[in-house]
This record gives C-alpha cells, sequence and structure tokens, in this order.
C-alpha cells in the first residue's frame, strides 16, 4: 500500500496504521468527492473508522464536508503535494 503525503498530519502522531488509513480515504476522495458511507465501502474500512479519519482531516483543513446529513467529503487542496504535482519553472 503506497503512502499519500497528504494522510500524513501535522499535529497528531502518524502510526502507520492511521497513516494508510487516510491514504486509502483521499484516493477515494481524489476519485470524487464522497459520503462516509461510500468512502467506508470503497476503500474496505469499517464507516466508524471513516468518520474518525475524515474528523482528524478536516482539523488539518485537508477535506472538508458540504451539504447536509449525509455530508458530502472533499478534499480542500491543502496538504503536502506528491512530487509529480508540484509545477516545475
Amino acid at each position: 500500500m503506497s503512502v499519500h503525503p497528504k494522510a500524513f498530519l501535522s499535529r497528531k502522531r502518524n502510526v502507520r496504521e492511521g497513516v494508510s488509513t487516510r491514504s486509502r480515504i483521499i484516493m477515494v476522495l481524489e476519485r470524487k468527492p464522497s459520503s462516509a458511507k461510500a468512502i467506508a465501502e470503497e476503500a474496505g474500512i469499517s464507516y466508524s473508522n471513516v468518520l474518525h479519519h475524515l474528523r482528524l482531516l478536516e482539523e488539518e483543513r485537508i477535506v472538508r464536508r458540504e451539504g447536509g446529513k449525509p455530508y458530502v467529503w472533499k478534499l480542500t487542496g491543502v496538504g503536502q503535494l506528491r512530487l509529480i504535482d508540484v509545477p516545475l519553472r
């Protein structure tokens, strides 16, 4: 499993399992904004675990929720970039 650079949090201890879980969530959201339930199903992670990590990512402004319940979660563009995402000058 590859690790997504946006999965590392600045305010929390980054244990391997948490980084891996957040990476899977972010990869789902890179494809399309989704509800927590849809993320859980697509990533193969429990719903409660997805909610926990979405809240951590929201605290760091990496994701945001829109609309009413069920919220649609989206990436904000904040966070570390992959090298392929950095424009060359």
